[in-house]
């Protein structure tokens, strides 16, 4: 199953007007629409769907209280821009367990992404009940980033009533930053190149750079665009 990272509003994810780079490309060869993409969005579908969304948002701020250092709002409006990546789930999954190695350093990283990469033994000390992670932003199994600062994960009800574990951007960008201090010391150049060409097999580190260059640069859009990240898959 694929994995895409998606930056941008929730109105526009739910409603589906958007398409990941696999689509796109294949509706530039003259391809059939997805099925995401296949039915136009009528404008009474998007007022619906915002509207659910203001409400979940005002919720959502309301039981985060004053873990909230600023306002829980972003741009829900058509002319918020969006963007997206696909890391792919070996890509994600290579750098989530490259975090939990670097934090974990008497245990041995794997040359090759194990099957069940989600029971490895690095990842589950790191999230472990008690456990202090330096980047539990990244391997607490989190799905949508919110773009506001705080320090917690949590779970909880997104848009649609699904549970999923929730996360900030700016600890997220943060605690990468820091990753690639702890182990790589890349420079933004040396990052760049490596999300320039997707990385479809061979060993855990170079799935993990990639991995690494496309939720940075998707972070840092998130943050300064102030906009909600979230995977879809």
């Amino acid at each position: 199953m694929a994995l895409d990272v998606y930056v941008g509003s929730l109105t526009r994810y739910y409603t589906g007007a958007w398409e990941n780079l696999v689509e796109k490309a294949a509706r530039e060869r003259g391809a059939p629409p997805s099925l995401r993409s296949a039915k136009p969005t009528e404008a009474k579908s998007q007022d619906r769907i915002r509207l659910r969304v203001f409400a979940w948002r005002a919720a959502l701020a309301k039981a985060l209280g004053d873990r909230l250092v600023a306002p829980l709002e972003w741009d829900e409006t058509e002319a918020a821009p969006w963007f997206t990546r696909r890391p792919g789930w070996d890509g994600f999954g290579s750098l989530v367990l490259w975090a939990a190695y670097a934090e974990n350093p008497t245990l041995r990283l794997p040359d090759t992404l194990p099957e069940e990469w989600d029971h490895d033994v690095a990842l589950m000390r790191s999230t472990t009940e008690g456990f202090r992670s330096r980047y539990s932003h990244l391997v607490r199994n989190v799905e949508m980033w919110l773009p506001v600062a705080f320090e917690i994960t949590f779970e909880g009800e997104d848009v649609e009533g699904r549970r999923v574990v929730m996360g900030s951007v700016t600890t997220l960008r943060r605690q990468l930053a820091d990753l690639n201090a702890a182990t790589w010391k890349a420079s933004a150049a040396d990052v760049a190149a490596w999300g320039s060409v997707p990385t479809e097999d061979g060993p855990v580190e170079a799935r993990a750079r990639y991995a690494f260059a496309v939720l940075t640069e998707l972070a840092q859009r998130a943050q300064s665009e102030r906009l909600p990240m979230k995977l879809d898959h």
